[in-house]
């Protein structure tokens, strides 16, 4: 494993590549699930305080590690370490984050609350992967509330993004859940990657109809952002430059 060998090599000296490493394991041990590991790599990750940036970026990690892995009071921990970061900073990025991180120790309408927070303020950035990953969890926790449909809507965001993305842990993670609330999913492939996904298709035909990115992402809770990212994939796979061409595109139902 080249983490492992990154970490093995840089142990006798470069203890900064070695706390990029760990951070590195932990995201990916989040998106195989294997929690355990996550909240190991990212402990260390985040100890090393000759690195603070490197540390504050495992914090989210440590949280969604710890949270999944049932370790609440080292999730609680680790939350209020990034909250002295992330408060101060007042940045959409900080606060999606952190409000992100409160959801997984949350229950009920106030969970509910702050995923939508955290996806807000983080489809306010350019950061696709954590805005990807706000959408899965939130999706992740729908489901196990019993919201199927609210659920398969962020989940299938997740996927798509993350798939395009290349993050394929956190993608098959989405995948798996999506099925388990009951729908098909097929993986994407190279053989795929022109067609519409359902969820674009639905975006296409909203965009088509005349309603604008802030109507689409109300109806679908989305953020403005991702509609608009999403809307970039679909002209780029429908071969057209604007709205106007969604007409010839996609064809208007009989009768209209």
């Amino acid at each position: 494993m080249a983490i492992a060998s990154a970490i093995e090599q840089a142990e006798t000296g470069a203890q900064a590549m070695v706390s990029y490493a760990h951070k590195a394991a932990a995201v990916l041990y989040n998106g195989l699930a294997r929690y355990d590991q996550a909240a190991s790599a990212a402990r260390q990750a985040a100890a090393n305080t000759l690195e603070p940036w490197n540390a504050m970026y495992a914090l989210p990690e440590l949280v969604e590690a710890a949270a999944r892995g049932g370790d609440a009071e080292l999730a609680r921990d680790a939350l209020e370490r990034l909250a002295k970061t992330t408060q101060p900073a007042d940045t959409d990025f900080g606060l999606g984050l952190e409000a992100r991180c409160r959801a997984l120790l949350s229950e009920g309408a106030a969970a509910d609350d702050l995923y939508r927070e955290a996806i807000d303020r983080l489809g306010r950035t350019r950061l696709r992967p954590e805005l990807a990953r706000a959408h899965l969890l939130y999706g992740e926790w729908l489901r196990r509330e019993g919201r199927r449909l609210d659920a398969r809507e962020q989940l299938s965001t997740a996927y798509d993004m993350l798939a395009a993305i290349g993050m394929e842990a956190f993608a098959e993670r989405a995948r798996r859940e999506l099925i388990a609330t009951g729908k098909k999913v097929h993986k994407h492939s190279p053989e795929t990657r022109d067609q519409l996904t359902p969820q674009e298709e639905q975006i296409a035909r909203l965009a088509r109809d005349g309603r604008t990115n802030l109507e689409i992402s109300a109806q679908l809770f989305l953020s403005a952002r991702t509609v608009e990212w999403h809307l970039g994939k679909i002209f780029t796979k429908l071969g057209i430059s604007s709205r106007r061409e969604l007409d010839a595109a996609l064809g208007r139902p009989a009768g209209t």
